[in-house]
C-alpha cells in the first residue's frame, strides 16, 4: 500500500463534488467494477454509509480493523471512519450514502439512535434490511412524485434498523440513556478535537459546569469527559500512523500539540506503546 501524506477524503469514492440529492444509493457492482473490485482506504467527512451485502465475499478495512465479509451482512461506516474494501467479483448488494444534514435532521439527540451509528461495524444482515434497501433503490431510480419524502422515510427506517442491530450486538444499554447535552458534547469534540481545547471551554459552550459535564459523560460512557476527548485524538493519531507516512512529529502538530514529545507520551499512555513502536508493529518490524 502506498503511504500518502494525507488520508483521501471523498464524497462518493473517487468523487469530491457534494451530493446533489438527499442521499445516494447504488449497487456494489456499479462502483466496484470501475476499480477492479477494490476501493482503497479513504474516508468521508460529511457522509455516512451503510453497505448491504446479499451475496459474494470480500474483506473490509474499518479504521485499523480488518473483517472478512460473509454475506448476507451489514457494514456501518460512520462519517470520518477510514475504510477500504476488496470485494469478490460479482458481489451483490447496495451502498447507501446519507448526508450528515439528513442524519442530523432525522435523528433527535435524546433518542439514542445516533450513538450506535457512530461505531464502525460489520454484522449479520438484520431481518427486513434487504427489503428496505430494495425499496430504497427502486424509489431512488423511479423519480416519482413524493420521491424526496419517500427517500427520507426509508433512510430513517434503515438507520434505525442498523442502530438497533449494532446496539444489540454490543449490548450497550447506557447508550440509549445519553442526554442531549452529551450528544452536543460529542459533536463539539468531533469538530474541535484538533484544537486541544480545555474541558472548561467545552462546558462553557454547552452552558454547563465542567463538573456537570463530567457527570453527564460518566453516565453515558462510564468515563470522564476528558477521556472522550483523548479517545478521539488517539483514534485520529492511529489513523494517520496507519494510512499516511507523516512522521510522529508532523502528526503531533496536525493534532494541535505544541511539543511532539508530549504527543508521544499521551499516545503511549493511551495505547501502551509510543507512535514509532506502533508503526513498526504494523510494518512487522518491531
Amino acid at each position: 500500500m502506498n503511504s500518502p501524506t494525507r488520508i483521501d477524503s471523498y464524497n462518493l469514492f473517487g468523487e469530491t463534488a457534494e451530493l446533489a440529492d438527499v442521499l445516494h444509493i447504488e449497487t456494489i457492482r456499479a462502483r466496484s467494477e470501475l476499480h477492479d473490485w477494490e476501493l482503497r482506504p479513504h474516508r468521508h467527512a460529511r457522509l455516512h454509509q451503510l453497505l448491504v451485502l446479499i451475496n459474494g465475499a470480500g474483506v473490509a478495512e474499518l479504521d485499523e480493523n480488518r473483517h472478512n465479509l460473509t454475506p448476507p451482512c451489514l457494514i456501518n461506516v460512520p462519517r470520518g471512519a477510514v475504510h477500504g474494501f476488496r470485494f469478490g467479483s460479482g458481489t451483490g448488494g447496495w451502498v447507501i450514502t446519507l448526508t450528515s444534514d439528513l442524519l442530523d435532521q432525522n435523528l433527535a439527540p435524546g433518542e439514542g439512535i445516533s450513538a450506535p451509528l457512530h461505531q464502525p461495524a460489520v454484522l449479520p444482515l438484520p431481518q427486513g434490511m434487504q427489503e428496505l434497501a430494495e425499496r430504497l433503490f427502486s424509489e431512488y431510480q423511479a423519480k416519482a412524485f413524493g420521491r424526496a419524502q419517500m427517500l427520507r422515510g426509508l433512510a430513517l427506517s434503515l438507520t434505525a434498523l442498523a442502530a438497533r442491530a449494532i446496539a444489540a450486538e454490543g449490548n450497550d444499554a447506557t447508550q440509549s440513556q445519553a442526554s442531549p447535552v452529551f450528544a452536543r458534547f460529542e459533536a463539539l469534540v468531533e469538530r474541535d478535537f484538533r484544537l486541544r481545547r480545555p474541558l472548561a471551554d467545552y462546558a462553557g459552550e454547552l452552558a454547563v459546569s465542567a463538573t456537570h459535564l463530567n457527570r453527564i459523560t460518566h453516565q453515558a460512557t462510564g468515563q470522564p469527559a476528558s477521556a472522550l476527548v483523548n479517545a478521539r485524538v488517539l483514534r485520529e493519531a492511529r489513523r494517520l500512523l496507519i494510512y499516511t507516512n507523516l512522521t510522529a512529529a508532523q502528526i503531533a502538530y496536525e493534532l494541535g500539540f505544541n511539543d511532539p514529545a508530549h504527543f508521544s507520551r499521551v499516545f503511549a499512555k493511551g495505547t501502551g506503546m509510543p507512535p514509532r513502536k506502533f508503526r513498526q508493529q504494523l510494518a512487522g518490524t518491531a
